[in-house]
């Protein structure tokens, strides 16, 4: 896909009820411009997958759509061959809903753990001292740092990601040491947490509440929780957030052994 495509198919995305942030496309693009698929018929769009391949051995599929007037006709079992294609050879995850979950599992896709979206409501609330926008200088530190979260490289996304236009990204330092960093974005419908990680449940609550702090009283605000991380959970509950939505983490390869306990939010379902 060229990036009006990819703005397309996030309206397809859009349409099926997966809240796209609005200016999600340039920073997806960036993950791996040739990631990308597009299936068309007689020259009309008809199809999508996201096959972004990561570093030198990860993939994660997205994106996953045919157009409801195409279905029934092997679209998308023709887009998925050539989306897993692209990935060959990597170790590949993607979020699915759990009544995908067999249909996953016979392309070799394991279960990882659950993903519950939480929803809540933008709060006033004053604001935390030690709890700071990003800035230009700290780009490159909360690049490293988010290294540990991901299974693979991926900092060419997250540059672009953490700069996103209309987006707010806080982090909690410690001296010399970061603790925690959150980026909160714009989508169709409210905002979006994601990634929230952070070097203990305090850290965590302490760029929550900031963040609800940045979203206007009684719009929405979404949190993707990976469900092992009971803190995570708590923290949800704790700010008056319902589970409204659930997926499946599955691999192809090994559980990478991500460090759930220190991600209170999971970036996109859409590329991990």
């Amino acid at each position: 896909m060229t990036l009006p495509e990819l703005e397309m198919v996030l309206d397809w995305a859009a349409a099926e009820g997966w809240n796209p942030g609005l200016c999600d496309a340039a920073s997806f693009h960036a993950a791996d411009p040739g990631g990308f698929l597009l299936g068309t018929l007689d020259g009309v769009p008809v199809a999508s997958i996201f096959a972004v391949r990561y570093g030198s051995g990860f993939g994660f599929i997205g994106g996953y759509i045919v157009r409801p007037e195409f279905r029934g006709q092997g679209h998308g079992m023709a887009i998925w061959r050539a989306g897993m294609a692209l990935l060959e050879g990597r170790n590949v995850g993607l979020d699915g809903v759990p009544a995908q979950q067999a249909n996953y599992a016979r392309s070799g896709f394991k279960l990882a753990h659950r993903n519950v979206r939480y929803e809540g409501l933008g709060c006033a609330v004053p604001p935390i001292g030690h709890v700071l926008p990003l800035g230009a200088q700290d780009i490159e530190d909360v690049v490293a740092y988010d290294r540990a979260f991901f299974p693979d490289r991926r900092e060419q996304f997250m540059r672009h990601w953490l700069q996103q236009e209309g987006s707010v990204t806080l982090r909690v330092r410690d001296g010399d040491a970061l603790l925690g960093y959150a980026v909160l974005r714009p989508c169709r419908n409210g905002f979006k947490v994601g990634p929230l990680c952070a070097e203990s449940p305090e850290v965590a609550e302490e760029l929550m509440q900031a963040l609800r702090g940045r979203v206007p009283e009684n719009e929405p605000i979404f949190l993707d929780v990976p469900e092992p991380n009971a803190a995570a959970v708590a923290l949800a509950k704790r700010h008056g957030m319902k589970a409204c939505f659930e997926t499946a983490r599955m691999y192809t390869g090994t559980d990478p052994g991500l460090p759930l306990a220190r991600q209170y939010g999971i970036t996109t379902f859409e590329l991990g």
